[in-house]
């Protein structure tokens, strides 16, 4: 009997599914910092944008939630449709709307036209988060925490990045140099338009049934706990990017109002906050795989607390102090959760990311807007105080179904 040609294609494209594949993972990291760092420069420059407009905390927090709103309606959508009709190409699409809405924020010489900018700063950001994420999944192998945190690093460096640059660049030179950022966005479309040419060669990696996905995991859970273990991991996506939203959005204007720094000052302060998010995304990832990853969930949310309780009554030393631990901690939680709800869901990776990271920027979009109000009525003090208590929502971990066996 003659041999089929494609079998030992087929048998090796079975075998390279379980391959790390490190480049790629580096390459999309690389690509998600380009993004968050232009993506981090819009909150980085509300204390410009407040002085120049005369623009109040409730208008700030408009402006959030027109970015994260719109990011976040989108995003489900993109990873539900993508599951089913894989776009390899959609990476460079997404950047060069952020690219567009970079420049049109460089230009907005009105709130409206700071909304539109953030709109289309945000559809760029939909595109992006769900499809990188698969990215992630798909090189991965057998180390899936480690690509999502390796992933997510990119995008925290990205974070902490922006309010340094806004710190050196944006704040001396004014809203119009905004523009020269334009080269990050061109740096990215190219990067991940040779990351496209990778994925539409390696579609096989995404396609697998679900008894087959990395390390054998299947959802075995009757359909009700499913629904109840994804009902508490939005609970805790809620209880982390709404604290986190104080932290991101107000956190400068904080330390203005209650320390009386300067602008550059607080940038500073705000940089070191969001590094430190970004070294414990990576440590996150890595510590899921082995231990389990409701453990890191535990720790992660729950462990901010006594953290988060004590910021809003101590002096500025203590408080970057506690900002950094606070940020260690709580970025460790969210890889941990995307990689569990994917595992909950095998074979709908794009829709889970889609609908995680648009959980995520809902969140934080709403909760700035809310928080812009609060900020209003009673004072930025009064923001950071009631916050505080946001990560003992945490406690819901415990109800969690074990679905990684002795790890957990």
């Amino acid at each position: 009997m003659k041999e089929s040609p494609t079998a030992p294609a087929e048998e090796n494209t079975g075998q390279s599914a379980f391959n790390t594949v490190y480049a790629l993972l580096f390459a999309i990291s690389f690509s998600h910092l380009l993004n968050d760092t232009i993506q981090a420069l819009l909150p980085s420059i509300y204390p410009l944008l407040k002085t120049n407009y005369g623009l109040s905390f409730s208008q700030l927090g408009l402006i959030t939630l027109t970015f994260q709103l719109t990011s976040s309606l989108l995003q489900p959508l993109v990873g539900f449709y993508t599951d089913k009709k894989p776009m390899p190409y959609s990476l460079a699409v997404g950047m060069t709307l952020t690219l567009f809405g970079l420049l049109a924020l460089s230009r907005a010489e009105s709130f409206f036209a700071i909304l539109c900018s953030a709109a289309l700063v945000g559809s760029g950001s939909a595109i992006f988060h769900p499809e990188s994420s698969r990215i992630a999944h798909m090189a991965a192998g057998r180390k899936r925490g480690f690509a999502q945190s390796l992933f997510q690093v990119g995008g925290n460096a990205g974070s902490s990045i922006g309010p340094l640059l806004a710190a050196l660049i944006i704040v001396p030179h004014g809203q119009k140099s905004l523009a020269g950022f334009s080269v990050i966005a061109l740096i990215g479309v190219v990067v991940l338009w040779q990351i496209g040419k990778w994925q539409s060669r390696n579609l096989h990696r995404i396609h697998r049934k679900p008894k087959a996905a990395v390390g054998g995991t299947s959802s075995i859970l009757p359909r009700k706990k499913v629904i109840l273990a994804l009902s508490i991991l939005v609970a805790l996506v809620f209880s982390k990017y709404v604290y986190l939203s104080s932290l991101t959005s107000y956190y400068t204007l904080y330390l203005m109002d209650r320390f009386h720094v300067s602008i550059q000052n607080a940038q500073l302060h705000l940089f070191l906050l969001l590094f430190a998010v970004a070294v414990g995304t990576i440590i996150g990832g890595p510590v899921g795989d082995k231990i389990g990853r409701k453990k890191v969930i535990w720790c992660s949310i729950l462990g901010v607390a006594p953290f988060s309780l004590l910021l809003p009554h101590v002096g500025l030393e203590m408080t970057s102090i506690l900002s950094v631990i606070i940020g260690l901690i709580l970025a460790s939680a969210f890889s941990a959760i995307l990689v569990y709800a994917q595992e909950l869901l095998p074979g709908k990776v794009g829709m889970v990311a889609g609908l995680f990271f648009g959980l995520a920027f809902g969140i934080a979009g709403v909760g700035a807007a809310v928080l812009g109000k609060v900020a209003d009525a009673h004072g930025i003090n009064f923001v950071f105080q009631i916050c505080a208590f946001m990560p003992l929502i945490g406690l819901l971990t415990a109800f969690l179904p074990n679905i990684e066996g002795e790890k957990n």
